[in-house]
């Protein structure tokens, strides 16, 4: 897949020239291939939508108040050591904030630096990556160590959104005239890498905050971070030994990485990233049917779909549509609920004959007024695996007599027809969040349904249930975690019901490393974090923990 098995085949006869610029002799320095950029910009600005920075500028440099660790579904105090919820509405919440942490230039971070970040995002709304403003009411400063947010209305879902904003110095900020665009080329954070200590076009690389606030930590010198214009480029070196650790995609990895140097080579792909879903949109016919969506679903072998596109690191989908990511909270399905996420493909005939789809003498099907049944599912060019997918996918549909194409687009035409519900059918991420309350939002609450060719961030299928909106409005009202659990089970309920989506595979968190020189990776055997470098700024929890090989081992 990602077109890189012929090129890996004849490996050996690839000279170092072809590899991207090798890294500092020194071993101190942690090179991690993340972002696939032909070139860099010098942009360290945090408060930026993703893309228009550099990735790491959230987690190595700037930190936020908590740490939601998706391994273990617990919230890790960061630059906020505890919280909590007062008042008998639940509208108000109280950060108490960790002593003792100086931003990079020597100044104290205090609460006055949380004020200024979140006052700064609501007088720059472009900044509001997390929509926070959208809920909050009023933040203030209680002492220098504590601070208290106030809510519109009761809205608990909030902590997570407002614990992952990253925080930056008033004392800095409060003279840049533009937020928007500032690039920020010389950062001051409170995280373990701030110092910007090599910046090329091709690379560049983040030293060791001397002043950070967890003693002894991190372990190594720096980070490194080599361009790589695409993934094939991304895995040769990484092969070569020239990245440490790496979030890419690799076919047959047991092969063609673990294979070239075993000692060495390691991966973990936790199944905790994002649902890949087939989202057929809801607010054309058919697929505004729950019936036909499922007819759908039956009709796709979701088991070759992990063998043929996904080399076996995926599984079947959980029938709720949730990921390992949730894994306490998924409640047990029965027969019945897990029917139709799996493959039969005589029900789905049926289902179709049923609904009206008689199956003509030249193999597709119409309806009583002379429709053919036809979906063209868009996906992105490149992406060689979804494409696969949907190639898997359309071939299975035809043969229960829908008229099915993929239609591969670049990311940008995609990513823009998804947002305006300019499809038919179209693979694409599930909404994430800390709970299914988040996941959930974005499947089936009307209050995320926007009108087509309107731009949204979510429920891109536009579909809204009236029963699992007044469940979600409940949920933003409780801190109980058992009515939260059994809201939970409520809403996967309803999903397994209305299938507003089609669960294709949960995403592996890719996540491959290279411990010739660096140990204290995440794996299967000590999951305190997840391995994959794509999830910022969790990503802290690994940076903090990987230390230099001692010699000998």
């Amino acid at each position: 897949m990602r077109a890189l098995i012929s090129a890996l085949a004849c490996l050996s006869f690839i000279s170092q020239a072809c590899v991207p610029k090798a890294r500092q002799e020194s071993r101190q320095v942690l090179t991690i291939s993340v972002e696939k950029q032909t070139s860099f910009i010098r942009n360290f600005n945090p408060l930026l939508t993703s893309g228009s920075a550099r990735e790491y500028s959230i987690g190595a440099i700037y930190e936020p108040l908590m740490i939601y660790n998706r391994m273990n579904g617990d919230f890790v105090p960061w630059l906020a050591t505890s919280y909590r919820w007062e008042g008998a509405d639940f509208r108000k919440l109280r950060m108490v904030l960790r002593e003792g942490v100086q931003w990079s230039d020597g100044r104290a971070m205090t609460a006055a630096d949380v004020v200024f970040t979140f006052q700064l995002v609501k007088k720059f709304p472009a900044l509001d990556s997390g929509a926070v403003w959208n809920f909050l009411s009023s933040v203030e400063s209680q002492g220098p160590h504590e601070v208290l947010f106030t809510m519109q209305a009761t809205y608990t879902p909030g902590l997570a959104v407002l614990a992952n904003q990253v925080i930056v110095p008033e004392h800095i900020w409060k003279d840049v005239r533009d937020p928007v665009q500032f690039a920020n080329p010389d950062p001051v954070g409170t995280g373990p890498f701030t110092r910007v200590t090599l910046f090329e076009d091709q690379v560049f690389e983040l030293g060791r905050n001397p002043l950070y606030w967890q003693e002894g930590k991190p372990h190594i010198e720096g980070l490194r971070f080599p361009a790589f214009a695409s993934n094939d480029q991304a895995n040769l070196a990484l092969l070569h030994g020239e990245v440490d650790l790496a979030g890419n995609f690799i076919p047959a990895v047991d092969r063609v990485f673990v294979q070239k140097n075993p000692e060495y080579h390691h991966y973990w792909f936790p199944l905790v990233g994002p649902m890949i879903f087939l989202y057929l949109n809801t607010q054309q016919e058919p697929f505004d049917n729950p019936t036909m969506r499922k007819a759908i679903s039956m009709a796709i072998d979701r088991e070759r779909i992990a063998d043929v596109a996904m080399y076996r690191y995926t599984e079947p989908p959980h029938p709720s549509g949730l990921t390992d990511a949730y894994k306490r909270w998924r409640k047990e399905a029965s027969p019945e609920q897990r029917r139709w996420i799996e493959f039969h493909p005589d029900e789905a005939t049926e289902i179709l004959e049923q609904e009206g789809w008689k199956r003509q003498r030249d193999g597709q099907r119409r309806n009583a007024a002379g429709q053919v049944l036809s979906l063209e599912i868009t996906v992105v060019n490149g992406w060689s695996d979804w494409v696969r997918a949907a190639q898997i996918i359309a071939s299975q549909l035809q043969v229960v007599g829908v008229d099915a194409k993929v239609k591969a687009r670049d990311f940008g035409s995609w990513f823009e027809g998804l947002q305006k519900g300019q499809f038919q059918g179209s693979i694409s991420w599930s909404g994430e969040g800390t709970d299914p309350y988040g996941f959930y939002r974005w499947i089936m609450d009307a209050s995320t349904v926007k009108p087509l060719d309107v731009l949204t961030p979510g429920n891109w299928h536009r579909f809204a249930d009236d029963g699992a909106t007044a469940l979600m409005r409940e949920w933003e009202r409780t801190v109980d975690p058992e009515r939260q659990k059994e809201i939970s089970n409520l809403l996967q309920d309803i999903f397994m019901v209305e299938a507003p989506a089609v669960p294709l595979f949960p995403a592996p968190a890719w996540g491959l490393f290279n411990s010739k020189h660096f140990e204290g990776f995440p794996s299967a055997e000590n999951p305190y974090a997840a391995l994959s470098p794509n999830f910022r700024p969790e990503i802290l929890l690994l940076l903090n923990e990987v230390k230099p090989r001692q010699k000998g081992l």
